[in-house]
This record gives C-alpha cells, structure tokens and sequence, in this order.
C-alpha cells in the first residue's frame, strides 16, 4: 500500500497541470482568471509602494493618486506594444484586427506598460509637486511583485510557454491549446513559473539592498529594470509562442538587452548625479567657517554660516533616498 501511495505521489508531482478553466459566467458577466489577477497584483502593489513611500517621508495617499493615472495608462501601452512587437495575430494578411482590444485574451507587453504607467505617474508627480526620486524608488519591488502575480495568468490561460521538457516540474497543456507539431501529453516548461520566482527574488534582492545601503533618487527603479530583463533575456529565449525575429533572436531579447544597458548607465548617472550635487556636513562646516571673515550679518551671524548655506544634504534617516 506504501507503495502504491508513493507511486502515485510520483505521478502526481511529476509534472505541473494547467487549470481546467480560465474564465467563469455570472448570467452574461465573464470574469477571467487573467483580469483578476492583475487586479490583485496592482493592489498588492500599492500597499507595497504606500509602506516604503511613508518610510521614506512621502504622504501614502499620493500613491493611490498616481496609481489612478499609471494604471490605466500602463495597460494601453502594454497591450500596444503586445500588439505591434507581435502584429501576425492582429493585422493582415492573416490577422484580425478586432483582437486588439480583445485584452482578456492575453497579450500585454509589459515595456509598454512601464514606459506609459511611467508617462503617466510622472505627469500626476508633477502636477502634485511631489519629487519623483523617492517615489519611484518605492515602486520598484512592489512592480516585480505585481508581475510576479500576473504571470499566473498566462498559466490559466495556457499561454506563454516553453519548448517540450520531460524535466520533473514540465507543464501539461490541454490537447486545444498545443503548439502545431506537439503529440497530446507533451510536457513544456513552465515559463510563467520561471519568471515568477525570477520576479520575486528580484523584489527580495532590492528590499535588502535598500536596508544595507543608501542608494540615491532614481537608482532602485534602475536596479529594478536591471533585474528584471536579466531574468526575461534568458526566458525569452525558453519561449516557443509566436514572436518577431530578428538576426535570429526573438524582439523582445533585442528589447531587453538594450534596455539592460540603458538601465546600467542610468544607474550610473543616478548615482554620480547625487554625489556631484550633495554637499556633505564637513563641506558645510568648512564653507561657514571661510566665509566667517568675509561678512556678517545683523546681530553678528556671519554671512554662509552653515545652516544658510543652501546645500543638498543627506538625509539621516535610514533608508531614505535622496533625489
């Protein structure tokens, strides 16, 4: 009997099932699996954001502000750059152009949901007079998490997945959705699940960066988009869907790639920009101190004393960027 149960445990984690089903009807409501989940991925996203921003001395209410403008704006831009960096399933000769709007079908590019969300949660930083360093240092984690969370969707939906495997954790696909040329029972890899634990590590990595240092304003996000293509360059590469080639390789590698570089020297200049600019306490001092016989002011306070002197100076408070 032993036996038999531990063969039976073997069968059944030998492989990763697919849900049976992605969407569900309430009378003639469809509520999908897919949407669902990046529901809760953006709320968990902004308790995550609301938690570091108030660490870091910002209002938490802003961020339910800025997520009213990124949000919306972020899923326009990733569904377009799904649709344009993948046009086959949605312009002639063998598209169909209603699919584009058709979002709960899958298919949301998510650099075109960084650069619009981005777009827009700046244009509301600007408009509130909010400083965009800290916040966007805040976000960072929160929006690995938030991925991590919507890549179950392309589970539910069967989608995004690897080549064939026969590794232990191979995901089971159902016969509607295989790949042309798969035989029924073909195990892939489980993709989404790559990118998951990948999102999550990441976001682990930054939260305890950001506890052993000081980084300046900007860097976390640079951090973030580092972490995050790393980890896309090699999963694209795992991916069997449908993709624009380009010199051999798969646009969004090309994509990823560059912006990993973009994101490096961004990170760079973030950091170099903050040491150019802050003037430590020591320099303070001894700017007051030569300028004491200079001039004075009323009451004989000396002209650039130390506490007039406008300087960026660092903030105290651990954890706290500066812009």
């Amino acid at each position: 009997m032993l036996h038999d149960l531990a063969v039976n445990a073997g069968t059944v984690f030998a492989s990763i099932p697919s849900p049976p089903q992605h969407t569900w009807y309430l009378g003639p409501l469809a509520i999908r699996a897919y949407g669902i989940l990046i529901g809760i991925g953006m709320i968990v996203a902004v308790l995550i954001t609301q938690k570091r921003y108030r660490e870091r001395g910002g209002n938490p209410d802003l961020v339910f502000d800025v997520a009213m403008a990124a949000i919306p704006t972020g899923i326009i831009g990733a569904r377009l750059y799904h649709v344009f960096t993948s046009p086959q399933g949605y312009f002639p000769p063998n598209g169909d152009p209603t699919e584009i709007v058709k979002i709960w079908h899958g298919g949301l590019g998510i650099w075109g949901g960084i650069a619009a969300g981005a777009l827009g949660g700046w244009l509301m930083l600007r408009h509130r007079g909010q400083r965009v360093g800290p916040f966007v240092d805040s976000v960072a984690p929160a929006l690995l998490v938030a991925q991590a969370i919507g890549r179950l969707g392309n589970w539910f939906n069967q989608e995004l997945f690897g080549g064939a495997t026969n590794l232990p954790w191979g995901l089971q696909i159902d016969d509607a959705h295989l790949p042309a040329g798969y035989a029924s029972g073909t195990l892939f890899h489980p993709t989404f699940l790559y990118e998951l634990l990948w999102n999550l590590g990441a976001a682990a990595l930054i939260i305890v960066l950001d506890r052993k240092r000081r980084f300046h304003g900007g860097q976390l996000m640079w951090l973030y988009i580092m972490a995050y293509t790393a980890g896309r360059i090699w999963i694209e590469n795992v991916r069997i869907d449908t993709a624009t080639m380009v010199l051999g390789l798969r646009i969004n590698v090309w994509i990823m790639s560059l912006t990993f570089l973009f994101a490096l020297v961004g990170f760079y200049l973030a950091g170099k920009r903050a040491a150019d600019t802050t003037v430590t306490a020591e320099e303070a001092v001894q700017q007051g101190s030569s300028s004491h016989d200079d001039a004075s002011g009323e009451d004989g306070v000396p002209v650039g004393a130390p506490g007039d002197i406008p300087a960026v100076l660092p903030d105290e408070k651990e954890g706290k960027n500066v812009e």
